[in-house]
């Protein structure tokens, strides 16, 4: 079903997984920047300009957010059974993020306060995506955080669908249940270029969170610096490592359940077993013929699913430190033993009964997690994306005079002269 790489080294599994990003396309970034340049200077008639052409839908000032009539016409349509689970997952969220607030904090020694102030972005824009990319669990992910982390204004954004009204109405109780303030019917790099510059109808915002096409991510990286952004994120992944104990079924459900994301997501096995890898290979094909998304899943194994034989779980976790999988699953019998090993992972998963889809929809961590090898050096989606946090400093006299000789010293061996005045002067030693 997917190539088996016998003691394969990591170069070999990144060459053929790592390749996969689409934020390369000269055509589409062209695109992307005419679109956000107009929206920028011409607001609100651009905005509905492109929601014409691209969504096929007119829109006015008074039309383009959504209605409390609109939300509650969502909930009537709402299963009360989806319903329950999803209330069940804000709140785990909710509690979870919880425990990530950070405090401001000044410390008082002889002479001198240091501290540093945390302080919630004002304004955050959120993007879901319309249609068969929309997932009501990434609402929850984005915009509890935010709320938890004290922001003031949450504005959501999200595709109209030919009749004018949110293509995903169940988009619309996520954001409720979240607490997001305000939702407007706007798509594409168009509403990125809306939330970053602000247009007639729609704030202006200080970050922009949540995932997106294509047009998106390239929108958000193009507005990145005018607004903060959370990641440019690319195609899904899961790296599963797996002993000889773990049950082939299984794992191969593992890797599956994030095949059938996308045609470009990647599903790795690193495994000590050769016997293991055979009976997992032969478990895709036969769970891959049952599923509703055979076509994608198909696509996504053939191109990039891949499974590694190592000779030992401490080659498995170079594996994983190699290619700093978005999703990292431990399956093996010690996985607290091996998890001191892993140095570059999104989110870990240890044991067998912590599937990756646990994490993606009620454990209560951030399923936004980096991806394309960018965990790294990026993290999950936390509250600290939706704070500030500012340093405070508070000297007596007797202190600066203290110093004064030094920070004088300092400032003028980098020929800041001003620099060393400002302290100088304070104790009748104005520099000339």
């Amino acid at each position: 079903m997917v190539p088996i790489i016998q003691s394969g080294s990591a170069a070999e599994l990144k060459a053929r997984v790592m390749s996969r990003s689409q934020l390369t396309n000269e055509e589409v970034t062209a695109k992307v920047k005419v679109i956000v340049q107009r929206v920028r200077e011409e607001g609100d008639a651009a905005l509905f300009d492109y929601t014409r052409q691209f969504d096929r839908v007119s829109l006015t000032p008074e039309t383009v957010k959504v209605t409390r009539e609109e939300i509650d016409a969502a909930y009537a349509k709402a299963d009360p059974a989806w319903l329950e689970a999803m209330r069940e997952a804000a709140g785990r969220i909710t509690a979870f993020h919880e425990m990530q607030k950070q405090k401001t904090w000044i410390d008082f020694t002889p002479g001198m306060a240091l501290g540093q102030k945390i302080t919630p972005l004002e304004k955050v824009g959120v993007y879901v995506p319309g249609g068969t990319a929309a997932y009501p669990s990434s609402v929850l992910m984005n915009v509890i955080p935010a709320k938890v982390a004290g922001v003031e204004r949450v504005v959501m954004v999200t595709p109209p669908g030919p009749d004018g009204s949110v293509s995903y109405p169940l988009s619309l109780v996520a954001a409720d249940l979240a607490g997001a303030d305000e939702i407007y019917k706007v798509g594409g790099a168009q509403a990125i270029a809306a939330l970053a510059f602000g247009t007639q109808s729609i704030p202006r915002v200080d970050k922009i969170t949540g995932p997106g096409n294509i047009y998106v991510a390239m929108a958000k990286r193009e507005v990145f610096g005018h607004v903060g952004i959370d990641m440019v994120a690319g195609p899904s992944e899961v790296l599963v490592v797996a002993d000889g104990a773990a049950n082939p079924a299984w794992v191969a459900a593992d890797l599956l359940s994030q095949a059938e994301h996308d045609p470009l997501a990647a599903a790795i096995l690193v495994t000590d077993s050769a016997l293991l890898a055979e009976q997992v290979d032969a478990e895709l094909a036969r769970q891959t013929a049952l599923l509703p998304r055979k076509a994608v899943v198909e696509k996504s194994l053939s191109a990039y699913g891949t499974i590694v034989v190592c000779p030992d779980l401490a080659a498995c976790a170079e594996m994983v430190n190699a290619i700093a999988p978005e999703h990292c699953e431990l399956y093996v019998q010690e996985p607290y033993a091996l998890l001191p090993l892993i140095r570059n992972a999104g989110a870990l998963f240890l044991g067998a009964w912590s599937p990756e889809p646990l994490g993606d929809y009620l454990a209560g961590p951030n399923h936004v997690l980096p991806t394309s090898g960018t965990a790294r050096f990026f993290s999950p989606l936390s509250v600290d994306d939706f704070v500030k946090k500012s340093s405070i400093i508070c000297a007596t006299r007797g202190e600066l005079e203290k110093v004064c000789d030094q920070v004088v010293l300092l400032a003028r061996q980098e020929g800041l002269d001003a620099h060393a005045n400002a302290v100088a002067i304070r104790f009748g030693k104005e520099i000339r």
